[in-house]
């Protein structure tokens, strides 16, 4: 369940109240500060039906083996445990909740950075099927331009059973979207084959499972060759090799503007094997204040995308992330700071501020002032929270969806995470191959805490 935090409610309170312990709701939550809970903060509990404790000898995997669930399921009940499998004798580890994937399966994919942390990478891997790794960009003459360091995800992926995807944008060298680049790459079939050829040696040779591609501004007088250029891809790659496209989310095939019109929704759903609709930047930097993914706005879309694509092949967008604003908003001159779901929670917490709930976009909201000179500004920040992140993952069962696509994983938000775990089984597509569970041992408690 997930309890919104009331004036005067402590983790000793709540637990009591819901039958729970408050080192348990501390765990699930990743509560920083368990003395100064936030009220209108949520707080995913969760209820462990089978439980383990670690004995001497005892690996993640052979605890797993014996329950007949793989490394990957202990991990996900267990975050605490980092993706890792430094487990201690004596340790109690949750094998099961009391309810668990009553929606029942899904995919799960998730964004990064080349530069994400290996805690929060590792911590994350065990609930996604792939990784889509930001990103390949395209040079005038149809090079691709490299991220640094991507090679580090891949083999991080395959460790944990999911598939690495390369990202292919139609990002610049200067790292903005280009339609100027897109309409050159679409309108050239030899500079196009040119693209797919780079596109497919690069994969091949770095060990990437499939291609996620993301041409965002294109030409309406493009949107048909923009699903050839996605059927020729898709035909020269392998077939145990998938394709995925990007779309802007279009709530009608009536929406005007270079984001929606060069993206044919039923053309790209049919070249490729799965899309993502990109439900989220309602809120965003440069725009008024408001949710980033409103559900009356989400739905629209998914509602007009399974009209025109098959819904096993659709993926929801799921933002990890909210904006801060400061007030007034002046269109052309205001500029929202991003910040981490974890991180709106503290700024509500350090400002003593009540968390609001909008309930027609499902999105939590605060506003709290800051005193600089002599002079008070108030702020607004919306952002994502347990009940937002159900909410979303309610439609996308409701929709027959595919998948969950999450944007982005750079920081770990312990809630989301516990609700698509509580909510969802993930669907692994590959084993686990050179997992470090496999090697690891269990510590004995005597020893782990020696110091010399």
């Amino acid at each position: 369940m997930i309890y919104t935090v009331k004036s005067g409610d402590t983790l000793s309170s709540i637990s009591r109240k819901l039958g729970t312990t408050p080192a348990q709701i501390i765990k699930d939550n990743g509560i920083s500060a368990p003395d100064s809970l936030v009220v209108g903060e949520d707080l995913v509990i969760l209820y462990p039906a089978v439980t383990y404790t670690v004995q001497s000898g005892d690996t993640v995997e052979s605890i797993a083996r014996s329950y007949g669930i793989t490394p990957d399921e202990i991990y996900r009940n267990n975050p605490s445990l980092n993706g890792m499998p430094d487990i201690t004798e004596g340790q109690t580890l949750v094998i099961s909740f009391s309810t668990q994937a009553p929606l029942g399966k899904i995919e799960l994919n998730g964004y990064a950075y080349p530069y994400i942390s290996d805690e929060v990478l590792r911590k994350t891997l065990p609930y996604l099927t792939y990784l889509s790794v930001f990103t390949y960009g395209i040079n005038e003459d149809g090079t691709l331009i490299p991220p640094e360091g991507d090679s580090r995800l891949i083999e991080r992926a395959k460790e944990y059973g999911t598939v690495p995807l390369m990202m292919l944008t139609s990002l610049t060298s200067e790292g903005v979207f280009s339609n100027e680049l897109v309409a050159k790459v679409l309108s050239d079939t030899e500079l196009a084959d040119k693209v797919i050829d780079s596109a497919i040696s690069t994969m091949n040779s770095k060990g990437y499972g499939g291609i996620d591609v993301d041409f965002e501004f294109i030409s309406p007088s493009l949107a048909d060759e923009y699903v050839k250029f996605l059927e020729l891809l898709r035909s020269r790659l392998d077939e145990d090799k998938i394709l995925f496209a990007s779309l802007a989310p279009k709530e009608s095939s009536q929406m005007r503007g270079l984001l929606y019109e060069g993206h044919d929704y039923a053309g790209v759903g049919n070249a490729v094997d799965n899309v993502l609709l990109m439900t989220y930047e309602w809120g965003y930097t440069y725009g008024p204040p408001m949710a980033v993914s409103p559900i009356n706005k989400v739905r629209q879309v998914i509602e007009y995308g399974v009209s025109q694509i098959p819904p096993d092949k659709i993926y929801m967008g799921m933002p990890n992330y909210g904006y801060d604003w400061k007030l007034p908003f002046i269109r052309g001159e205001s500029a929202a700071t991003s910040l981490s779901n974890v991180q709106a929670v503290n700024t509500a917490r350090e400002n003593r501020a009540e968390i609001m709930f909008d309930e027609v976009s499902a999105s939590p909201y605060f506003n709290y002032y800051v005193t600089e000179n002599g002079k008070t500004s108030e702020h607004v920040v919306w952002f994502q929270n347990a009940r937002s992140v159900d909410e979303m993952a309610r439609l996308a069962a409701e929709k027959g969806l595919r998948g969950v696509s999450v944007w982005n994983i750079m920081h770990y938000f312990p809630q989301m995470w516990s609700v698509l775990n509580s909510q969802f089984e993930t669907v692994k597509k590959i084993n686990h191959g050179g997992h470090p569970a496999r090697q690891a041992k269990t510590v004995p408690i005597y020893k782990k805490n020696l110091r010399f």
